[in-house]
């Protein structure tokens, strides 16, 4: 789900390009987007890389924001086609949720902007690339090359409770992570829900799908507030959004955790996603689990 001020340009803002400290990543700003990239391979190609990263990021934002009142209306069967590949590509992500659940394309906008980078960063002579977008993270892996993304129980506490190893002989080529305590609204109560997809953008749109279901409807002690009271222009409008979730039994931990896993299952036997590490109150579950190395505190320092 998108958080409730990504689309918000600033006032007399432009568009940064930089490399960062290590002389290896790019960082890329513009308003409230901000990604990290890194490609590997031939110095050269790497060099073009990042210059075709950074002229396809420039103006990126602008033209979402020109779609911005149609990208927040709920997604729908007969959606008509976007003016911008990436506002297609958000509208395609949350496509196979339509007439299911409540859902925008605003839930892709960050996994969606990472795939747009990404696809301007992939020439000749690059091995391996990743983009990161606030943690949706879209991946270029050519044969051979591996990438390995660290899981956190909280966003706002972050701690590794384990890894995911990815590969290139396998489909995740998108890793997204949601859940109420992230930057972004949740109607759910998982601490964080990290989803692992042939791309980011429908890695982000199921984040957002399986964070939603981890919940306990009507509990009294988990406090909700309208989307449009924190945010007069968030796409979530008056549904009622989780502010404050209580120490919870290992009972109620249980149910909740169930309905994130069944929504998970459901999308894996559909093919939109190949793997979920849900996390709420220290307990975790995950489904396509052969993809996640472990479940366990990590040392390792992962890739992202």
């Amino acid at each position: 789900m998108a958080a409730p001020h990504l689309l918000t340009p600033v006032r007399g803002r432009a568009a940064q390009a930089a490399m960062l400290a290590d002389g290896r990543r790019l960082h890329l700003q513009d308003g409230p987007i901000d990604l990290i990239i890194e490609a590997s391979g031939d110095a050269r190609a790497v060099r073009h890389a990042y210059a075709a990263a950074a002229q396809r990021f420039a103006g990126l934002l602008d033209a979402l924001c020109a779609e911005l009142s149609a990208l927040r209306t709920p997604a729908r069967s007969d959606m008509p086609a976007f003016g911008h590949p990436v506002a297609q590509r958000m509208a395609d992500a949350v496509a196979p949720f339509a007439g299911e659940i409540f859902i925008t394309p605003m839930a892709a906008v960050a996994g969606a902007v990472a795939d747009e980078i990404l696809k301007a960063l992939i020439c000749p002579g690059i091995t391996r690339a990743y983009v990161n977008n606030g943690g949706d993270i879209a991946l270029h892996l050519s044969q051979g090359a591996r990438f390995t993304v660290g899981l956190v129980d909280r966003p706002d506490e972050p701690r590794l409770v384990g890894r995911a190893e990815i590969d290139a002989n396998g489909p995740v080529r998108g890793v997204a992570t949601s859940g109420w305590r992230g930057r972004s609204f949740s109607l759910g109560i998982a601490d964080a829900v990290t989803i692992l997809a042939p791309t980011a953008a429908t890695a982000d749109a199921a984040a957002t799908v399986v964070a939603n279901a981890v919940d306990l409807p009507g509990h009294r002690g988990i406090v909700r507030q309208a989307a449009c009271e924190l945010q007069p222009d968030s796409d979530l409008g008056t549904l009622q959004v989780t502010r404050q979730v209580p120490r919870l039994g290992a009972t109620d931990r249980s149910e909740a955790l169930g309905a994130g896993l069944t929504m998970a299952r459901a999308l894996l036997s559909r093919g939109l996603i190949c793997a979920a590490a849900l996390h709420l109150q220290g307990d975790s579950a995950s489904v396509g689990s052969a993809t996640f190395v472990s479940l366990q505190p990590q040392h390792e320092q992962p890739d992202a």
